[in-house]
């Protein structure tokens, strides 16, 4: 799932993500390290509609690498620090 031209979307997403602020310029005063990232940053960083990026987030979250957290209108992502050392460890034993 992570080998596909998709997954590797992901993988940028996951890897942007673990140092929001060189990514992602601060909007409105908020720190994206904070409060997280809008599907709406994701998209334009990606290049792609903002419902195709909630798409690769919603499947991040799902499987766990994602914590959300809402905001008024919006949905910020952040990663899971804990969830993904969990994921390299099964990885790492030859799961």
């Amino acid at each position: 799932m992570m080998g596909t031209p998709s997954g590797r979307v992901r993988q940028d997403i996951l890897r942007w993500l673990k140092d929001p602020a060189a990514h992602f310029p601060a909007r409105y005063a908020r720190d994206p390290a904070e409060t997280g990232v809008t599907a709406g940053a994701v998209a334009a960083k990606l290049g792609v509609s903002r419902r195709a990026a909630a798409a690769h987030l919603t499947l991040l979250t799902r499987l766990g690498l994602l914590r959300t957290r809402r905001i008024r209108c919006r949905t910020h992502y952040r990663r899971d620090e804990i969830r993904i050392a969990e994921v390299a460890r099964l990885f790492e034993k030859g799961w």
